[in-house]
Order: C-alpha cells, then sequence, then structure tokens
C-alpha cells in the first residue's frame, strides 16, 4: 500500500498574508486542493492522511468531499513542534492502518504543482531501495564558507544536488528511523530525508521537477498565479 502524508500545518509567515500560505485561494480553490486532488486521483496511491492545525481540518473536508475517490483519505493529523514531528505524528497515525513492508509519500501542500508522472516516478523507483528523493542540479558555482565571511574551499557542484518533494519511504524503516530522533535531535530536522539517511536507509536520487517548486515567497505565490491563468 503508498499512503501520501500530506503536510499543511505550516503559518507561511513569510508571505506576510492573513491566513497560511496553502489557504490562499488561487484558481477558484485553496492551494492546498491542487495537491490533495493529484494524490487522491492517482492510482498508485491508496490511502491520503493529512497533517493540518484543528482550525482547518472542517474546511479542508469540505474542500475534499466532492472527489469521487474520498474515500481514500483516512483522517487528519495535528502539527508538531517542527515539520518532522508533524510528519511523526502522522506517521502514528498512519500505523493505525498501515504494515511495515507499507510506503508512505510525503508531499508539502504547499507544492501545488506535483504532477501525476512525479508521483508514478517516485513509485516506480522505490523498488529495491528504503526511498525515493527527487533531486534538481546545482546550476551555480557552490562555495565553502564556515565563518560566512570567507571563502574555504570550492565545491563539486556535479555532486551537490537540492532536494524535492514528494519523498517515498518504506514505512516501518522510516517510522523507526524518526522514533530513534526523539525526544529532541528530531527538532534539529529540516528536511524529510535526513533520519533516513542518519538511519543508513539505502535512498536512491531520481531527477526532480522544476515546475514542482514549493510556494515560500510572495514571487512564489505570484509565479503560481500565473501558471494557473494560463492552464
Amino acid at each position: 500500500m503508498n499512503i501520501a502524508l500530506i503536510l499543511s500545518g505550516g503559518t507561511g509567515t513569510r508571505l506576510g498574508a492573513d491566513i497560511p500560505k496553502q489557504y490562499i485561494e488561487v484558481g477558484g480553490k485553496p492551494i492546498i486542493c491542487y495537491c490533495v486532488e493529484q494524490l487522491l486521483e492517482h492510482d498508485r496511491i491508496d490511502a491520503v492522511q493529512i497533517v493540518a492545525d484543528q482550525s482547518w481540518q472542517d474546511l479542508i473536508s469540505d474542500w475534499i468531499s466532492d472527489s469521487n475517490v474520498i474515500n481514500k483519505f483516512k483522517g487528519f493529523s495535528l502539527p508538531g513542534e517542527n515539520r518532522q514531528l508533524s510528519i511523526f505524528n502522522g506517521l502514528e497515525n498512519i500505523r493505525k492502518y498501515a504494515s511495515d513492508d507499507d510506503f508512505v509519500l510525503i508531499h508539502d501542500a504547499a507544492r501545488p504543482l506535483i504532477s501525476k508522472k512525479m508521483i508514478s516516478s517516485c513509485v516506480d523507483a522505490v523498488a529495491g531501495y528504503d526511498g525515493v528523493l527527487p533531486v534538481l542540479p546545482m546550476k551555480d558555482t557552490v562555495y565553502l564558507s564556515v565563518d560566512g565571511k570567507k571563502v574555504d574551499s570550492l565545491i563539486d557542484r556535479n555532486q551537490i544536488h537540492a532536494g524535492q518533494a514528494p519523498e517515498i519511504f518504506n514505512f516501518g524503516k522510516y517510522f523507526e528511523a524518526n522514533k530513534q530522533l526523539l525526544p529532541s535531535e528530531i527538532l534539529k530536522i529540516n528536511g524529510s530525508t535526513e533520519p533516513a539517511i542518519m538511519a543508513g536507509m539505502n535512498i536512491a536520487l531520481i531527477p526532480g521537477d522544476e515546475r514542482n517548486f514549493k510556494i515560500t515567497t510572495k514571487a512564489d505565490l505570484e509565479r503560481f498565479r500565473e501558471i494557473i491563468k494560463k492552464r
């Protein structure tokens, strides 16, 4: 079974909006709905769990209630102190209906342009691995600076990759990898794949998608609006 865990617990304060960015309406529906619809309707996704603050849960339920595959939606999980604790809360709820041999695909609600092709690529590529991480190549020259004031060394950009979402993992191994970081180490985690790497899981890389960007700034939001206008 492939379970999608959608993270929608962030506040999106960098946008300066009155509401979290994932709930801003674009093209007649909230941003979160774009990725939820893609994941619910994908024939390789068997279940969907959403991390969201309780104050937004009823609205999310209303927004997705018309889906003809709403039976795939299993429920909500509460946000944690940081992103990785939000993931762990979701994993704990998923344990109620998943087995260790299942796979969990983690995606951000603020990445609305996830494609069916990318979902399929992640699911296909995980065979023989403990997880899959989509990545983009570094386009600029990369330098190492220990103190942030002077260049200490040049890094080979061909060996550096920018991680994206969705990431997919063997559920049992990934749950244990996160559990081992409790209670405090998990607060230092910035990326979903970090616990997997720290636990020695075998993670494959696949090409990412430039269009699958995360809405973080006002410029990102305007870029997304323009893409939707042209559709």
